[in-house]
């Protein structure tokens, strides 16, 4: 092979030759051969690298005793270790894991289990509100004798103290659901597992639950039966064990639990099945109550033959069972023979009708005199014990009623417009009875506390107390004259009513006159005559005397509300005001009262759960001297006397009616026995508007009046 040399390279200079494959052979040749001696590639010594030494040897170095540990399990671990077959048995046992490996994988689900519920339970927190109806109780209205009159609400629940609830009682709801209660963690190990197993087995769950368990149920959760819930109950069982107290958890479980008949709670169940309140149920009887936390389909007697078996067998199996628990001594438990058989029947309350009227009163006053909110009053355990008076609240409806078909046997088509409001207040202020209307539940429209008509001449009295409070000023500028009933006034029909500049003119420039019932005329008369015979125009004339204005303060301070008046002009003193027939009552009531007024209340009292809430009740305040009033009482009573010649009283009476010239009203109001009574007829078509009609007779005349017959027959008077 000839090598031809570039002109380019010096002759002194040396190449070298590179063959293709050759070369990499003879590389990879001296690395291995390198490798072999333990030198590098390009003929230099290599250090060799020492070998990494194991964990356990590096552990042994750092702890010997933490090593010598770890040997032992990691042998322990080797013989553990499953090895299949096993050599040194035979048949099925080669494959069958050890003694030791069983018990380990218990300790290792052991562990996980623990560590598993552990974690659930720090998770898991008590929730801040209550469902709804752990929390939503009803309201219930009493009489002024404390016997129930109505309630609402849709839960029928009212929470009692635990201290308030007989030992009896809790020891049969012990006995018969949780005789461990007080010793147990909260939750039953075996009812769980038991409720469990049936989920999973046959798809529902099982009793067997604490009290404590059933008292989450019933306040934070949900009535779902399934495995889930199960466990959230348990879960917080325990945590609620742990930051309550048995008692109060033993309380919140007493008026949380279904008992049947609509009601919730130990204190309505004892009124729902016997008509009376917790504290006066005796062994047998909360034996029985306690049976129905089983179920009450089950064990209420009013349902079937079959319920009231089983509602024997369970109370004496109960009674049985507080013998064992300690709750009775086998003397005490003699003494309960015979089943105490519950009502057919729940009390009802007298819903509808009246007592919705008066509920409706009532509730109004208590949220204003306990600065309840309404949100606060509809979530309900509030006990509001009224000022009504069943028997006058009786005799009233009955007056009215009475009046009512004979109305619409006189004249059917103007009655079904004819309206009656009344009210019975007592001279210290309570409303004793009210009339509303023929039934609340057709009318919510309250006719006692209705300002819709004028009162008429029953304002008369007002103006008469204004007068002999302040005199009168004839004069622009003069001193106050002194007003007795002797007082002489001109009580003609027709006369033009003055001031002291002159006749007085409308707006229209009309010269505005007076006129009495009938157009009838009486001469000069004394101011307490003119009252007793009712004549008008004396007192048009004195209103404008004493000034209107005084006029109203008078009314106002004896009872009427300033709401009820209108433009202050002549025709104020003849009744243009329109005042309730409550405000009519209390207004009369303070002349009876010496000319002290206190405002009408409904509410005596109120109490939440057994505790007493505080409430505002009104004072007694001066409205007129008491010479005053006695005038305008005397007056009063000559104007019954006058009036009715003929009737038999066993008291002092004094009342009047009251008309008005448009014949949109007819009143009578007045007082016997410390009690005013204001009645008021009135024609209002309610399907059209709120404007009065005429009477046209309806309301009878002023010699026999519907008003004075319902007054009367109210106040039992002949």
């Amino acid at each position: 092979m000839q090598l031809k040399v570039p002109d380019s390279v010096a002759a002194d200079e040396t190449m070298m030759l590179r063959v293709v494959g050759a070369a990499s052979t003879d590389r990879a040749d001296t690395a291995a051969d390198a490798a072999k001696h333990g030198r590098a590639p390009d003929g230099s010594r290599r250090r060799r690298r020492a070998p990494r030494p194991s964990p356990l040897t590096r552990l042994n170095a750092t702890a010997p005793g933490l090593a010598r540990l770890a040997t032992r399990a990691a042998a322990e671990a080797r013989r553990l270790r499953p090895r299949y077959p096993h050599a040194d048995r035979t048949g099925w046992r080669r494959w069958a894991p050890s003694w030791r490996q069983w018990l380990g994988a218990a300790a290792t689900l052991t562990g996980l289990t623990i560590v598993l519920l552990g974690s659930a339970y720090a998770a898991t927190d008590i929730p801040e509100n209550l469902n709804t109806y752990a929390t939503q109780q009803d309201n219930v209205y009493f009489w002024s004798d404390g016997t129930p009159m109505a309630r609402t609400g849709w839960v029928r629940r009212q929470a009692m103290p635990l201290k308030d609830i007989p030992e009896d009682v809790r020891g049969a709801v012990l006995a018969a659901e949780n005789a461990s209660f007080y010793s147990d963690p909260g939750i039953s190990f075996s009812g769980l597992t038991r409720a469990v197993w049936r989920t999973l087995g046959q798809g529902e769950t099982q009793g067997g639950s604490t009290i404590t368990q059933q008292y989450v149920k019933n306040v934070y959760l949900n009535q779902d039966r399934s495995v889930g819930r199960k466990f959230t109950e348990a879960m917080l069982a325990l945590k609620l064990d742990n930051e309550m107290s048995k008692d109060d958890i033993l309380e919140g479980y007493l008026n949380t639990s279904w008992f049947g008949r609509g009601t919730y709670g130990i204190q309505r169940a004892a009124q729902a099945y016997y008509g009376k309140d917790v504290g006066e149920l005796d062994a047998g009887e909360a034996a029985f109550l306690a049976s129905l936390l089983k179920g009450a389909a089950l064990y209420d007697p009013a349902l079937s033959k079959a319920n009231h078996d089983r509602a024997v067998e369970r109370w004496s199996w109960i009674l049985d069972r507080m013998v064992d628990t300690g709750a009775l001594t086998k003397a005490e438990r003699a003494r309960y023979k015979e089943f105490p058989e519950p009502l057919k029947r729940a009390p009802g309350f007298d819903t509808g009708k009246q007592s919705d009227y008066l509920m409706e009163l009532a509730a109004q006053y208590a949220k204003k005199a306990a600065h309840l909110t309404a949100r606060e009053f509809d979530l309900g355990g509030y006990q509001i014990y009224t000022t009504f008076d069943r028997k006058q609240e009786t005799a009233l409806t009955d007056a009215v009623n009475k009046a009512r078909k004979q109305a619409r046997k006189d004249d059917a088509a103007k009655a079904k417009s004819l309206h009656f409001g009344a009210s019975s207040v007592a001279t210290d202020g309570r409303i004793l009875a009210v009339h509303g209307g023929p039934d609340h539940r057709e009318q919510g429209y309250n006719e006692s506390n209705a300002t819709t008509v004028p009162a008429g001449s029953a304002f008369l009295p007002f103006v008469y107390a204004a007068a002999l409070e302040n005199g009168v000023h004839t004069t622009r500028d003069g001193a106050a004259a002194e007003v007795t009933p002797q007082t002489l006034y001109d009580g003609d029909d027709g006369i033009a009513v003055r001031t002291p500049e002159g006749p007085y003119w409308d707006r229209g420039g009309k010269q505005v006159t007076s006129h009495n019932d009938g157009g009838k005329s009486y001469g000069r008369i004394g101011l307490g005559r003119a009252l007793a015979l009712s004549a008008n125009t004396p007192f048009m004339q004195l209103g404008m005397d004493t000034g209107l204005d005084t006029v109203r303060d008078t009314a106002q301070r004896a009872g009427l509300l300033p709401s009820s008046f209108g433009p202050q002009v002549p025709a104020m003193s003849l009744g243009s005001a329109t005042p309730s027939a409550i405000r009519m009552a209390s207004g009369y009531a303070t002349f009876a009262a010496a000319g002290k007024h206190v405002e009408p209340y409904s509410v005596a009292r109120i109490t939440r759960n057994g505790s007493g809430v505080p409430l505002t009740k009104p004072g007694s305040r001066r409205a007129v001297k008491a010479s005053v009033a006695e005038a305008v009482q005397s007056a009063l009573t000559d104007a019954f006397r006058t009036a009715r010649p003929g009737a038999v009283t066993t008291a002092t009476v004094a009342g009047k009616a009251g008309t008005t010239q448009n014949d949109t009203a007819a009143w009578y109001v007045g007082t016997a026995n410390s009690v005013s009574t204001a009645v008021v007829a009135y024609r209002i078509d309610l399907t059209k508007s709120l404007e009065p009609l005429p009477l046209d007779g309806i309301a009878g005349s002023p010699g026999d009046s519907v008003p004075y017959r319902i007054w009367s027959g109210a106040r039992g008077i002949g």
